[in-house]
Parts: structure tokens; C-alpha cells; sequence
């Protein structure tokens, strides 16, 4: 279970679906050209997995944000600095599906203090 922090109770999820036998490579691009872009423009992810059961070959990570105000000025942010093209590039032939999805932190009292 992820938890998102309570300053950040958007949460954006987000899957990749990686060709085949390619998981290795797009880790290797991703971790050395996506990740230092992306921790300085979104602040560090509060999750990053690869899918063992279900759908395979997928890349799932979640991004927590104040509101989409401060999500879309973070988004602007990574897609306008100068070395995220150099990640999209290499990794275009990797990447087969994507797939965004936007959560918001439920107020349960039982989760109060978790």
C-alpha cells in the first residue's frame, strides 16, 4: 500500500507498457535519463514498480501533487527542460502503451494517523 503525503493528496498513476523482453533496457534508459529530470521538476516518486502478476512488461509509478495547478506546472516544468528529450528519444522504440490515471486522497477517519 502507498501512501500519499498529506500535503499532496493528488496522486498521479501511471503505466507503461514495455515491449517485450526490452524491461532491462527501458529501466537502464529510464533510471539514467528520465529519473534525474523527473526528481528535479516532480519532487521524487512515492512509488516505482514493475508488474510481476497481471498485465506484464509494465512500468507503474505514482507522483503525488498539491492540486492540478501545482501537477500541471510540475508537468510543464519536466516536459520543457532541456534534457528530457534526450529520455524520450531513447526510449520511443521501448515504450508500446501508456496509460495516466489521477487520484485523490479519500478522507477516512480510519487512515487518520496511518
Amino acid at each position: 500500500m502507498f501512501t500519499a503525503p498529506a500535503d499532496r493528496p493528488l496522486v498521479n498513476l501511471r503505466y507503461y507498457t514495455i515491449a517485450p523482453r526490452r524491461m532491462g533496457e527501458f529501466l537502464e534508459v529510464f533510471d539514467r535519463l528520465a529519473m534525474p529530470v523527473l526528481i528535479e521538476t516532480l519532487g521524487p516518486p512515492i512509488g516505482f514498480y514493475t508488474s510481476t502478476v497481471g498485465p506484464l512488461n509494465q512500468v507503474v509509478h505514482l507522483w503525488a501533487y498539491r492540486d492540478f495547478t501545482d501537477m500541471e506546472a510540475r508537468w510543464q516544468a519536466r516536459d520543457t527542460h532541456p534534457d528530457f528529450p534526450a529520455y524520450l528519444k531513447a526510449s520511443a522504440h521501448l515504450v508500446v502503451a501508456q496509460e495516466d490515471r489521477l487520484l485523490r486522497a479519500a478522507a477516512l477517519a480510519s487512515l487518520d494517523g496511518a
